[in-house]
């Protein structure tokens, strides 16, 4: 086991883990002499006992969450590790570069989480197999005949099939902050992942609109305005509906004050969260 390896990976989401345990060559020192006194075997128990230290009690419902959080974050992990190994498909430089360092991201939330629900006392889910082109959709699972069946040689459908993942994950890790209310350890990790998927969605989107083509519709900004995906594909509109909300706690926020606020802008100013039967069953399109 490779506790180095370990602390890196959970210092990229959540880089006050260990400032609230004890510094970070405290930790390692406990781990070194953990390592010294305890057979491998048992070295993750030690682990497992500083996550619960750190993030308190770990109820079945937020284990829930971060498992369902997992299952995203396997999707979008797999998508990008397949994108990024095509030939010839994504464009050399920035483009490449962009969609590399996401690909590390979602890879990097993958170990994260697995290593925060062993941490607390779960088990984490297994990785399904995915059919990126959809085929729950079309043509029934593991087909590859779906909607989105050319998106590892078709750069732009890429980039659309991008975009939805991203804008989804925003929209579930907001519905999640609810179930993880309880414990504000979790909910912090939680919502540092949803910055990132946020940036994420944000850079795609602007890809997009500055290459352009037959799949772009309307004007692509880098985020949502009323529930539209600007992606020319009806098979992504779940990820997008009931995004056009333009009342927030109760308020109005069309004209607000007197203001000209049309309906558009007032939309783009909030993400809508997803709940998780929402969530899994757009995913779901793309398991076998």
């Amino acid at each position: 086991m490779n506790l180095q390896h370990i602390i890196t990976e959970i210092e990229k989401v959540d880089p006050e883990v260990y400032e609230r345990l004890d510094s970070r060559r405290g930790a390692m020192q406990r781990f070194a002499f953990a390592g010294k006194v305890l057979a491998a075997a048992a070295v993750p128990f030690a682990l497992g006992s500083m996550f619960n230290k750190a993030y308190g009690r770990t109820t079945a419902t937020i284990l829930e969450v971060l498992n369902y959080a997992l299952t995203l974050e396997y999707l979008e992990a797999e998508f990008y590790t397949k994108a990024v190994a095509t030939t010839g498909v994504i464009p050399a430089g920035a483009a490449l570069g962009a969609l590399t360092t996401i690909r590390d991201h979602e890879n990097a939330h993958v170990n994260f989480l697995k290593t925060a629900i062993t941490g607390a006392g779960g088990t984490p889910v297994a990785k399904p197999t995915f059919d990126f082109s959809g085929g729950s959709f079309s043509g029934g699972p593991g087909t590859g005949n779906g909607p989105f069946k050319d998106a590892f040689t078709n750069y732009d459908l890429m980039l659309a099939v991008a975009q939805t993942f991203e804008d989804t994950g925003v929209r579930a890790y907001k519905g999640a902050a609810a179930d993880l209310i309880s414990n504000n350890d979790v909910l912090t990790a939680a919502l540092q992942i949803h910055s990132v998927e946020a940036r994420h969605a944000s850079h795609i989107r602007q890809m997009r609109k500055a290459r352009g083509g037959a799949l772009v519709v309307d004007d692509v900004k880098p985020w949502i305005t009323l529930n539209k995906s600007n992606i020319a594909s009806t098979a992504v509109q779940p990820s997008y509906n009931g995004e056009e909300v333009t009342n927030q706690a109760g308020v109005e926020i069309v004209n607000i004050n007197g203001k000209t606020i049309p309906a558009a802008a007032a939309s783009e100013s909030f993400d809508e969260p997803l709940t998780m039967t929402q969530v899994l069953a757009i995913v779901d399109g793309f398991i076998v």
